[in-house]
């Protein structure tokens, strides 16, 4: 504001000054008997004044007037439109916030079409997850209601309405798991948790299906101690490590590496097996996705196991990547902030 009055004080001054040379020269031709030169010289002071007035004006209000273009043509649906910095200072100030609103709102419309196309997406795939177990139990259902099925093929229909049916279940749970943690509020059941013992109460768990499936699990290190909810970073580890015992296959090797990085606690889970194409890496814990296209839907669950893990790391303010081991296998790295406290063991 300074500086346009301090613009139109010099226009003031200058105007003053001209007609005071105009008004003195015009009382000298009034003396001298000079109505002619009277009149020229109020004319003079006419035509100046208005191109004073006129410069001035257009100065001021021609930019203003192109931020008020945009502005409609931004309200109007073109959202690239920004307007020109340019002219005084006061009017470049309102263009500069009008351009910073406008990404803004840019910038807020294009997050709401993204998560719309999220949602979108999210029912197609909870749609299609439930599709398939559903039409193999109406499948086994009608043949069984059709009679004439001999013992052993009722047993085998049975046994897969019984399957599916506990697929669905698992689907369900990791859904209303997954709304949990991503609808919170952020209200953790904070506690100072040991990593160290949620990774060796994850590997009881997981002891007898290891077991099963021939897989070797050790568990390494002591990492500091992190704020947070000690049954969902217990859960981390319990679906990172089922999720790479399903990868290595038969006789292969899982380990849990628990370390500080600084101010953090790091849990990485590293397996010996095939490793993760690359081009899998970006979307490896996104929902429903899974990783190694050959696996069926009843030895690579419903594809949401990573993004549960994900859901819960991003709940305590941490971080979770995927790579590849030079040698070969994949490392799942969790990264935590870290407390400096006695454990928490409950």
């Amino acid at each position: 504001m300074r500086s346009a009055l301090r613009t139109r004080i010099t226009f003031t001054i200058v105007g003053f000054a001209l007609l005071g040379v105009v008004l003195g020269a015009a009382v000298t031709f009034l003396v001298q008997g000079r109505p002619v030169a009277l009149a020229v010289a109020l004319a003079l002071v006419a035509i100046v004044a208005w191109a004073v007035g006129r410069g001035a004006a257009r100065s001021f209000v021609s930019p203003l007037e192109r931020v008020g273009v945009a502005a409609t043509a931004f309200a109007s649906g073109n959202h690239q439109m920004r307007a020109d910095v340019e002219g005084p200072r006061e009017v470049r100030i309102v263009a500069e916030a009008f351009n910073h609103m406008a990404t803004e709102v840019d910038n807020a419309v294009d997050e709401l079409k993204a998560e719309e196309r999220r949602k979108t997406q999210f029912v197609s795939d909870v749609s299609h997850e439930l599709r398939t177990p559903l039409t193999a139990i109406r499948g086994a259902a009608e043949t069984l209601l059709d009679g004439g099925v001999e013992p052993d093929d009722q047993q085998r229909f049975l046994s897969t309405i019984a399957l599916e049916a506990e697929r669905l279940g698992r689907l369900a749970n990791d859904l209303l798991t997954l709304q949990r943690i991503e609808g919170a509020t952020g209200e953790l059941p904070l506690h100072l948790v040991d990593l160290r013992l949620a990774a060796d109460r994850a590997a009881t768990m997981l002891e007898p299906l290891l077991e099963d499936r021939n897989v070797t699990l050790s568990v390494n290190g002591r990492p500091p101690l992190v704020l947070g909810d000690v049954d969902r970073l217990q859960q981390v580890v319990l679906n990172l490590v089922d999720n790479a015992s399903r990868i290595v296959g038969e006789g292969g090797h899982v380990v849990v590496e628990l370390t500080a990085e600084g101010d953090r606690a790091v849990l990485s889970v590293i397996d010996d097996g095939p490793g993760i194409p690359e081009a899998d890496l970006p979307r490896l814990f996104d929902r429903f996705y899974r990783a190694d296209s050959s696996r069926t839907r009843a030895s690579g669950g419903a594809g949401l196991g990573l993004a549960i893990v994900r859901a819960i790391v991003r709940a305590h303010g941490g971080r979770i990547e995927a790579a590849n081991m030079p040698s070969g296998g994949a490392r799942m790295t969790v990264v935590l902030p870290a407390i400096a406290e006695e454990p928490y063991v409950g």
